[in-house]
């Protein structure tokens, strides 16, 4: 029998140099020892600071990498909680309208559409006035407060993405018409966000309630709750196998499903691959992801390369790891005729995507660039505008931080993240 996972353990706290013993008779020996010791202190209150949500992770003693008893096996059946099958529905699943996508995607650049023209006749009185108005108000701009926001023109651009590069979706999308408000974590953790922090009924209630505030904020969009669990964990160990991840055991992955069930709402499944990579990681999860209501996401800040440890730098991943991803799904979509899926790549760095121009959405994927960086608002708008705006994928996403955008300033409302260009259609809460 398996044995049971552990409860995650924060590192232990290192101790500052004035906490130390005195230690007498000090010999240039000592003496050198006692430097590489406050290096080595200084570098790890560097690291912490600068990432704090490294730390922040699952012992890896919980799921050994090197066995597979608690690990999803991409051999299971395809069901629901339930124990439905969702191969061939029943019902066809809703084409996709493409006048209104154009639409959505236009409003989410914030980007009016096409005024109707007028019908002008020179005989009419006041014909000339009534045509200069109408002249100036297919121009005017109507544009966020925020000066740090790019032009009209810049933005015009570069979104909505055209569909020649970011296609239409096949049938039963969820997106751009609806936005998804996630809220994210562990639940062996509590310090990796709110899934893990607070019990199973207090969470539903929150997210509930997040979802209902962000419906009312904008009307025109109705929301889906989702829950993202992160179902691979960076570590800050290699463990086993020397990969520097935890895998989540089968019965913490169904409980985030059946808590979605309860609102209705979407899994997804967060993966931190560290030393491993995206082709080993991500089909381990085929047996989730097989389900019409399981999304995947991808985390290159623990992306590590060449036996980095998480924590020490930020990760970085390819487009063609991203694109890998991609095209695993799309066969799933596919295979088991499913509606298309939703791919989100957590991002607060240029460096943490390279070649972000090489990714491609296809029919049955959609992509989100989620904003995963936290500080006082002005810092996480700079951002957006910085790491995620010039970059033009699909969609877009932004994350809000409980406790460390709070301690920096405040937790952005709906209504200040609904002022940015293009408006973000994913929002997660950690």
């Amino acid at each position: 029998m398996a044995s049971r996972p552990s409860r995650p353990r924060h590192p232990r706290r290192k101790q500052e140099p004035s906490e130390r013993a005195v230690v007498p008779h000090t010999t240039p020996k000592t003496i050198g020892i006692g430097i590489v010791a406050l290096i080595a202190v200084v570098a790890a209150i560097s690291a912490f600071i600068h990432y704090p949500r490294t730390f922040n992770i699952v012992d890896p003693g919980i799921v050994p990498s090197s066995t597979t008893s608690n690990v999803v096996s991409s051999s299971m059946a395809v069901s629901s909680p339930g124990g439905d099958t969702y191969a061939d529905p029943p019902n066809p699943l809703p084409a996709v309208n493409h006048a209104a996508y154009d639409a959505k995607m236009l409003a989410l650049a914030h980007i009016p559409p096409a005024p109707i023209p007028k019908t002008t006749s020179t005989a009419a009185s006041g014909t000339l006035g009534a045509a200069t108005e109408n002249a100036a108000a297919s121009t005017a701009e109507v544009w966020p407060p925020y000066a740090i926001a790019p032009s009209r023109t810049a933005l015009a651009a570069l979104w909505p993405v055209p569909t020649s590069k970011a296609p239409y979706p096949t049938a039963g999308a969820i997106l751009p018409f609806h936005r998804i408000v996630a809220y994210y974590g562990n639940f062996y953790s509590a310090n990796m966000g709110v899934l893990g922090r607070y019990p199973e009924s207090q969470v539903l209630q929150m997210l509930a309630s997040t979802s209902a505030m962000w419906a009312a904020a904008d009307p025109s969009t109705p929301v889906v709750p989702a829950i993202e669990y992160i179902a691979t964990t960076a570590q800050a160990s290699p463990g086993p196998m020397g990969t520097y991840v935890a895998r989540m055991p089968a019965s913490q992955i169904d409980k985030a499903i059946q808590m979605a069930a309860q609102l209705n709402g979407l899994v997804i499944l967060d993966v931190q691959v560290g030393d491993s990579n995206v082709q080993t990681e991500v089909p381990l999860l085929a047996q989730y992801l097989k389900l019409p209501q399981v999304e995947l996401a991808l985390d290159p800040e623990f992306a590590m390369h060449n036996g980095q440890r998480p924590g020490t730098v930020i990760g970085t991943m390819d487009a063609s790891s991203i694109n890998w991803a991609a095209n695993y799904l799309a066969n799933l979509v596919t295979q088991y005729h499913l509606p298309p899926k939703i791919l989100i790549v957590h991002r607060f760095t240029i460096p943490m995507v390279t070649n972000t121009a090489e990714i491609h959405p296809l029919p049955q994927v959609q992509i989100v660039m989620d904003m995963d960086g936290f500080g006082f608002p002005e810092k996480k708008i700079n951002t957006y505008y910085t790491a995620i705006e010039p970059y033009p994928v699909q969609f877009t996403g932004f994350k809000l931080f409980y406790i460390n955008d709070t301690k920096a300033g405040h937790l952005m409302t709906p209504q200040e993240v609904l002022r940015l260009s293009p408006q973000p259609i994913f929002i997660q809460y950690e």
